[in-house]
């Protein structure tokens, strides 16, 4: 049985940690905390397998663009053993590069995690995702870096990954896609033909899912104009 709720407001959420810092030091592990503001995370943040929920403005569980996030994370910082429960507003975001390590989205809200920032380095490590009417991971990155997403698990999805097809500042950007199980999804990486976007996969157990949307993308805030699936041997590739 899991423990009382814990409400925690930005007062005592407001961090600036250095080295591997626990925001909640009052909660035990498989606790259910409820997060009124977003936690900001610099350094390392170790959950404890504790699940973190929308509650105040971040709790109406809608699937509007422009959410706040339960978690930003500052470049270079990482975020482990967290539990993401519903509502999860949008999720986790990152500023440049992170690391998400064994995080659990139970019920994805309008994104599970958003990646930003110029040559930012983002990997995602174990964990797992469910529910997600849309999108799993957006990539807002500018140029350089990569995202990795490994030993990952999904179920009931839209897209799995996708490099944004309408942002105002657009790149090449590359996503390497390892050993990931996944049901009940739609296609599990959309990318961008005419900028050059890269997407690896390999090791997957997807079943009939489609393995990559190919789009013809914009910075002008259209809708990017889909031009093909499947592995082209460029812009996905699948081993």
């Amino acid at each position: 049985m899991r423990k009382p709720r814990l409400l925690i407001g930005a007062a005592v959420l407001a961090v600036a940690m250095a080295g591997s810092v626990s925001l909640v030091s009052a909660a035990s592990a498989d606790a259910d905390i409820q997060v009124t503001a977003t936690i900001n995370v610099s350094g390392n943040f170790d959950g404890s397998g504790n699940r973190y929920i929308g509650a105040g403005d971040l709790g109406s569980g809608g699937q509007d663009e422009g959410q706040d996030p339960l978690f930003k994370l500052a470049n270079g910082a990482t975020l482990s053993n967290v539990v993401l429960g519903s509502p999860a507003a949008d999720g986790i975001h990152c500023s440049g590069s992170c690391t998400l390590r064994n995080v659990t989205w139970q019920d994805v809200g309008e994104d599970a995690a958003t990646f930003r920032g110029t040559n930012a380095t983002v990997v995602v490590d174990g964990g797992s995702a469910a529910k997600a009417s849309d999108k799993v991971f957006q990539d807002n990155r500018g140029a350089g870096g990569s995202v990795t997403i490994r030993n990952f698990r999904v179920n009931d999805f839209g897209k799995f990954y996708r490099s944004c097809g309408n942002c105002s500042t657009q790149a090449a950007r590359t996503v390497n896609i390892q050993n990931l199980t996944a049901t009940g999804g739609d296609v599990i990486a959309g990318v961008n033909v005419n900028y050059g976007d890269v997407a690896r996969l390999s090791g997957l157990n997807i079943g009939s899912i489609d393995t990559c949307h190919l789009f013809n993308g914009n910075n002008s805030g259209d809708e990017p104009t889909k031009i093909g699936e499947g592995a082209n041997g460029r812009n996905c590739i699948v081993s």
